[in-house]
């Protein structure tokens, strides 16, 4: 069958509210151009992140009547670090409110050694963190990244040769993959890599880790298009790339199905104690980590429901249905196409527009104000960094991102999408003018930076 359905059947109902285009003029004036400040009521479709912005099922509504609210003890901990640990095989399991939790909890107890984190590219929490706890840090794509019309399957992977010379030349504290690898565009990792990455650590005597928010989408590219695990089982391919770790971090918000929360999994009982002492201080005791008892039960059951292939093959195929609407109307998208979003390269979008215009946040902008539809900028403005002499850094990639949350829209709503930008770019995007900045923060920018047109 050609139809692609959902693998769900609509259970409650939100209503969408609909807004004109004088009206969301106005509304982004008063954002000062920075559709975080946008409230969701005025927004049609909704593609700003996949973070706590899906469905839950049946199953996990149900649980949160089930769970046990204790602060110390609590039997939903008990089933929350028995399913993790059985997903993963990390002995010791901490759970946080949220993934930047994990991450800045277990980069605290590297903060002594300073020196460079390593990775296949952060994202904005991460690399913010990490700065913040004075690392520096090396993004290390492999060089398939950067070829526009490649269809390598895997151009998340970290560049093997790189990240030796860097092993063997510098301090390096850490490495970090990135699976899958957000910043560059949705796309997998390997397992050969993994593989290969944890060997050059083990050569060197760095701590491999995961940034495994997306570890259920990653195993799917590695079983359909990896050769030698098309027969493997998704929940054994996620065990097999986090064996290969020696440390990780995830946040529950996107493959565990969740609205809030996430964990740390280490292999050491000393490093475990350490990050349990720092979660006493920031988060909350360690069998709960800053989240309720419901939210470790919805977290339990998301971690399982997202390892079914039913539920994947959909994900997968339906980003790739508005990757590949895109592509044919000539919309200029990253390819080839990813798991959790769509990219648009905004630098050919709009041609007309130098870097120093900020094109990614331009067509964002734009493209709320004519169809109501939110999305994300991946660039210069959230990677992007003023200088001491006032100077301006530019990423590589100009990047709009179309997060597609899980389990909440259907194939129309992702049509409409579709028909809407490339409605856009016919009639619109020669007029779009840059943007310049207001003002801004020194760490993650794009989240509250003023903006004007130019």
């Amino acid at each position: 069958m050609k139809t692609l359905i959902e693998p769900y059947k609509i259970k409650s109902l939100e209503p969408i509210y609909w807004t004109n285009k004088k009206d969301r003029k106005d509304i982004l004036k008063k954002a000062h151009l920075n559709l975080f400040f946008v409230s969701s009521k005025n927004v049609t479709i909704d593609l700003l992140t996949d973070s706590g912005t899906g469905a839950m099922s049946a199953s996990q509504w149900s649980a949160l009547m089930n769970a046990d609210e204790s602060y110390a003890g609590s039997k939903s901990f008990d089933i929350f670090q028995e399913t993790v640990r059985n997903l993963t095989g990390f002995k010791h399991v901490i759970p946080t409110h949220q993934g930047r939790s994990a991450e800045r909890i277990l980069l605290s107890q590297f903060q002594s050694k300073g020196g460079l984190i390593v990775s296949n590219m952060l994202f904005d929490t991460t690399r913010a963190n990490s700065e913040d706890y004075g690392f520096q840090v090396l993004d290390l794509p492999c060089k398939e990244f950067f070829e526009d019309e490649s269809l390598f399957p895997f151009k998340g992977n970290i560049d093997l040769i790189a990240l030796e010379k860097a092993l063997k030349n510098k301090k390096v504290t850490l490495v970090i993959l990135t699976v899958t690898n957000n910043s560059a565009g949705a796309q997998p990792v390997s397992m050969e890599n993994i593989k290969e990455t944890k060997k050059i650590c083990e050569k060197y005597s760095v701590p491999l880790c995961l940034d495994a928010c997306r570890f259920a989408e990653n195993a799917w590219f590695i079983k359909q298009k990896e050769e030698g695990f098309k027969n493997k089982t998704i929940p054994e391919i996620v065990r097999a790339m986090f064996d290969l770790a020696h440390l990780c971090f995830v946040s529950a918000k996107k493959d565990g199905l969740s609205h809030i929360g996430g964990f740390i999994g280490v292999r050491k009982e000393s490093l475990s104690e350490s990050c349990k002492a720092r979660l006493i201080l920031e988060e909350g005791f360690p069998t709960y980590g800053g989240l309720a008892g419901r939210d470790l039960e919805a977290i339990s059951i998301g971690l399982k429901e997202v390892l079914e292939e039913s539920y994947l093959r959909y994900r997968i195929d339906s980003t790739a249905f508005l990757h590949e609407k895109l592509h044919q109307a000539g919309v200029p998208v990253f390819n080839p196409s990813g798991a959790h979003a769509v990219y648009i390269d905004a630098k050919k979008f709009l041609s007309h527009l130098p870097v120093s215009s900020y094109p990614g946040q331009a067509l964002v902008s734009s493209l709320y104000e004519y169809s109501g539809i939110r999305t994300c900028e991946i660039g210069s403005v959230m990677f992007g960094k003023t200088l001491e002499n006032g100077k301006e850094t530019y990423h590589s990639k100009e990047l709009v991102r179309l997060c597609i949350p899980r389990r909440l829209y259907t194939q129309s709503h992702l049509q409409y999408v579709a028909e809407s930008i490339i409605s856009f770019k016919e009639k619109e995007s020669s007029k779009v003018r840059g943007i310049k900045i207001i003002k801004s923060p020194p760490f993650l920018r794009h989240f509250t930076a003023h903006f004007a047109w130019v």
